[in-house]
């Protein structure tokens, strides 16, 4: 049973995570503060206690954007700690996943938040837990060689298989790439040249600096004022001048093919 910590400055946030977490039957008890300073005094107290003292806290379900201390302020004095509580940042925006995997959060989770994606965090916190107490390595699916139809996507030491098919397509972040589906995102530590090179075969090309697209993917090409841009699902993705050719070539041949 895990014991939880929730941190959030908006008031309506944070009662509907804290109902949320202590209607899960894995969450022995769930407490809410309403910013970094209150939830750090309140973690200390945890540390204070001990590990299995009737004050200690297993996991932080973290805000980002706070004022004052911000969340990831937050966990980075808490990973200078010895036995810090595992972290779940829960936030309306994806862009600060690049740090929570430096940090090495347990998951990150978009606002609203939903039972069901919660719940999964439950689950990685309590898989998380069980291994650290046991001395070992967190649960993963054993891979003896590479898989070339799946990339594995961690988080926090839970490793997740993406079939290579469902990705539309990749987005540079800096040395990171996010790998988007029909059902999300995902972030991983390989830069896009890399994938780029990898999944040649697999029919991805390089549009732009900042993107590789599956053509199987793409349902448009389109031209404006001298402009090109591909439509993949909902989403549309300008292509560079410089790849312009080469992608409508590459589009002739698979129609004709």
């Amino acid at each position: 049973m895990l014991r939880a910590l929730a941190v959030d400055d908006e008031r309506p946030s944070l009662e509907e995570l804290l109902y949320l977490l202590n209607t899960d039957p894995r969450v022995a008890g769930a407490e809410g503060a309403g910013d970094a300073t209150e939830a750090l005094r309140r973690i200390n107290r945890a540390l204070e206690s001990g590990p299995d003292g009737p004050e200690a806290i297993d996991v932080v379900f973290l805000d980002i954007q706070m004022p004052g201390l911000d969340g990831l302020d937050l966990a980075r004095l808490l990973s200078g700690f010895a036995r810090p509580p595992f972290i779940v940042f829960v936030t309306a925006h994806e862009d600060f996943a690049v740090q929570a995997f430096d940090l090495k959060a347990a998951d990150y989770v978009l606002k609203p938040v939903r039972r069901e994606r919660l719940a999964e965090a439950v689950r990685r916190v309590v898989e998380l837990r069980a291994a650290a107490r046991r001395g070992t390595a967190a649960p993963r699916i054993p891979v003896h060689e590479p898989d070339p139809d799946h990339i594995p996507v961690e988080l926090g030491g839970v490793t997740r298989f993406v079939p290579v098919d469902d990705i539309t397509h990749v987005e540079a972040q800096g040395d990171y790439a996010r790998l988007h589906t029909d059902r999300g995102s995902h972030l991983v530590r390989i830069p896009l040249s890399t994938l780029e090179e990898r999944w040649r075969s697999r029919g991805f090309v390089r549009i732009h600096r900042r993107h590789l697209v599956a053509l199987r993917h793409i349902g448009e090409l389109r031209l404006d004022a001298g402009t090109v841009s591909v439509l993949v699902g909902s989403e549309e993705l300008q292509v560079s001048r410089r790849h312009a050719r080469e992608l409508r070539d590459l589009l002739m041949r698979r129609t004709t093919s």
